[in-house]
C-alpha cells in the first residue's frame, strides 16, 4: 500500500528531540543531548579567531566598493577598453567656459531715467571733531564726570514694606535681618607696618629656579639664621623643662626627707618615755613622766604638719607665679616699645604703599595661631642649570589661603579630622528578667 503524504508543506518539519522514557539513567541531565549548542560554541569561536563575531561587526567592516574596477579587463578585452563608450565620450566633452544664460540681465550704461541722489560722504573726520580729539589728547575735557561712592548697595533688595491686614494690626512688625556693620568695613592687615598686603607679592631674586648668585646668597644666609634661631628656642625649651623637672624632684625628695625627720622624732619621743632613752638625754626623777600618744594624736599632727607644708609650698608658688607674670609684662612692654620705635623707623625708611608678610604684627586675627609660611628655597646641591632637570615647588592653594589669612579677609581655623558623632549607648535586654505575677 504507497504511502499518503500531505499536498503541501514541508514532510520534515521541525520536531522535539525524542524521548521515549524520562525514567532511565539515559533521561538524566548529564545525557541530555547538546550537540546542536556545542556546534554553536565552536562556530563563535571560530568567528573570534579569525576577527570577530559577524553579527557584530558593521557593513563596513564586511564590505568594501570596488571603485578601481577589474585590473584583468584590459587585459582580456584590450580592444574594447582602449575605444572605450560613446557615452562616456559624449559626457566627457565639456567646455570650461561656463553656458550662456538665457535670462535676460540689464547692461551697465542702461538707466531708468532717474538721476541719483548725491550723499555727503560720512567716512572721514571733520575738521572739528579733529579739533576736539587734539584738546582730549592734550587733557583738556570740555565736561569731566566726577567718580562718587555709592551710597546705596546696587544688589541689595529693595525695600518693600509688608502690607498688614487691619484685623492682624496688634501683632509686632517682623523685622529683617541686619548685616553687621563690619560688613562694609575694610580688612585690617596683620602686617607689622599696617600697610596693605598686595594678593600676589612680586617675589624678589632669591626666590628664581635660577638665581643671581649674590642675591641667593643673601636669601640663604638670613633662612639659614632663622632656622639656627628656631633650633635655639627649642633648645632653651627643652632646658628649662629639665630644670623645672629636677627642682619638682629635689622639692619631693626634701619633703620625703622632712616626714621621714619628723617620724624618727616621734619615735624617739615614744622610746624616751618607755625607758630607751639615748646617752646624752637625763631626765629627772621628779619630772612627770610623758604620756605616750595615741595613733589618734599621731594622725592629728601629721595631718597639721603636712597642711602646713602645703601652705607653704602654695605660698612659695604663688609668689613665684606673680614674679613671673611681672616679668613677663615689663617684658611685653619693652618688646611693645621696640616694636614702636621700629615701626616709625621703617615708616621713616620706607615710602612703598605695599605691605610685608614676612614682620606680622603681634595681635592676630582669632584665637589659632597663624600658620607658617612653607619654606621656598632650594639648597645649593639641589640647583638645576637645565628646564628639564626643574621640580617645580609650592602649593598654590596653601600661598592662596594664607595670603587670604595675612590680608584679614578670613580668620585662621584650625583643622577638624573628623566629624564630632553622637554618642550612643547599647545595652543587652535580659529578657529572662521580664515576669509578670
Amino acid at each position: 500500500m504507497p504511502v499518503l503524504k500531505p499536498l503541501s508543506g514541508d514532510p520534515n518539519a521541525p520536531q522535539q528531540y525524542k524521548q521515549p522514557s524520562r525514567k532511565g539513567k539515559k533521561a538524566w541531565r548529564k545525557n541530555v543531548d547538546i550537540s546542536e549548542v556545542q556546534q554553536g560554541l565552536e562556530e563563535l569561536n571560530d568567528q573570534i579567531i579569525k576577527g570577530g563575531v559577524i553579527a557584530e561587526k558593521e557593513s563596513a567592516d564586511l564590505f568594501t566598493l570596488d571603485v578601481g574596477g577589474d585590473a584583468e579587463l584590459t587585459k582580456r578585452f584590450p580592444k574594447h577598453i582602449k575605444k572605450g563608450l560613446k557615452s562616456d565620450e559624449i559626457i566627457a566633452q565639456r567646455s570650461a567656459v561656463p553656458a550662456v544664460s538665457l535670462r535676460k540681465r540689464a547692461g551697465d550704461k542702461t538707466t531708468d531715467g532717474i538721476l541719483p541722489v548725491k550723499r555727503q560722504r560720512t567716512t572721514y573726520v571733520t575738521h572739528k571733531e579733529l579739533a576736539r580729539i587734539k584738546k582730549v589728547a592734550d587733557g583738556h575735557h570740555e565736561s569731566t564726570v566726577a567718580v562718587v561712592d555709592a551710597e546705596y548697595d546696587v544688589w541689595a533688595e529693595p525695600k518693600v514694606e509688608p502690607e498688614t491686614e487691619e484685623q492682624f494690626s496688634f501683632l509686632a512688625k517682623v523685622e529683617k535681618k541686619k548685616p553687621p556693620k563690619t560688613l562694609g568695613q575694610q580688612p585690617i592687615s596683620l602686617a607689622a607696618s599696617g600697610k596693605a598686603i598686595p594678593a600676589v607679592p612680586k617675589p624678589k631674586g632669591g626666590h628664581s629656579y635660577n638665581p643671581a648668585f649674590n642675591d641667593y646668597q643673601d636669601r640663604l644666609i638670613e633662612e639659614s639664621e632663622k632656622a639656627v634661631e628656631a633650633e635655639r628656642e627649642r633648645l632653651e625649651v627643652l632646658e628649662l623643662d629639665r630644670v623645672k623637672q629636677e627642682a619638682a624632684a629635689r622639692s619631693a625628695a626634701e619633703a620625703e626627707a622632712a616626714e621621714a625627720r619628723a617620724d624618727l622624732s616621734e619615735w624617739e619621743d615614744d622610746s624616751a618615755w618607755e625607758g630607751f632613752e639615748s646617752a646624752g638625754e637625763e631626765l629627772s626623777v621628779k619630772a612627770k613622766r610623758p604620756r605616750r600618744k595615741t595613733q589618734a594624736e599621731r594622725n592629728k599632727i601629721k595631718r597639721r604638719k603636712e597642711e602646713e607644708r602645703k601652705a607653704k609650698h602654695e605660698a612659695a608658688m604663688k609668689r613665684k607665679r606673680i614674679q613671673e607674670e611681672h616679668i613677663k609684662q615689663i617684658g611685653l612692654e619693652v618688646a611693645e616699645k621696640e616694636r614702636e620705635m621700629e615701626l616709625e623707623k621703617v615708616e621713616m625708611s620706607d615710602d612703598s604703599e605695599e605691605g610685608n608678610d614676612v614682620e606680622l604684627r603681634r595681635r592676630q586675627l582669632g584665637r589659632f595661631k597663624l600658620p607658617e609660611k612653607d619654606l621656598e628655597l632650594v639648597l645649593p646641591d639641589e640647583l638645576q642649570d637645565s628646564l628639564r632637570l626643574l621640580k617645580p615647588e609650592g602649593n598654590l592653594l596653601k600661598d592662596r589661603y594664607r595670603s587670604m589669612l595675612v590680608r584679614g579677609k578670613m580668620e585662621s581655623r584650625r583643622k577638624i579630622p573628623f566629624k564630632k558623632q553622637a554618642r550612643t549607648k547599647i545595652t543587652e535586654k535580659w529578657t529572662y528578667k521580664d515576669f509578670s505575677l
